[in-house]
């Protein structure tokens, strides 16, 4: 089943995000089967990463938080708040998001 995880910066993290970012994406890579889509969120003049959201096929929530509490972001406290939702996949075009 599909699992959402929206993760919110604190304020300020930008220093602790780039430390830790590539510790963060070897921890993706090594998630890859599991992984859907993963990136970070922007402002919307793209400058700054302001969060993170993650899109897992596991079999549960507790799965889902075992992926979340992984993540070197995690672990070094840039996320003020993670959410984990359930999802029902309803559209798959991975092609639309070619160039994004």
């Amino acid at each position: 089943m599909l699992w959402t995880i929206s993760c919110t910066d604190k304020p300020n993290t930008a220093a602790i995000r780039e430390e830790h970012l590539l510790p963060h994406r070897e921890y993706l890579q090594s998630s890859k089967g599991i992984l859907v889509l993963a990136g970070a969120t922007q402002t919307d003049d793209g400058k700054e990463a302001i969060g993170s959201l993650f899109v897992v096929n596991v079999a549960s929530r507790a799965e889902a938080k075992a992926f979340s509490d992984g993540d070197p972001f995690t672990k070094a406290g840039v996320f003020s708040s993670i959410t984990i939702t359930r999802m029902r996949k309803g559209q798959w075009n991975p092609a639309a998001a070619e160039g994004a």
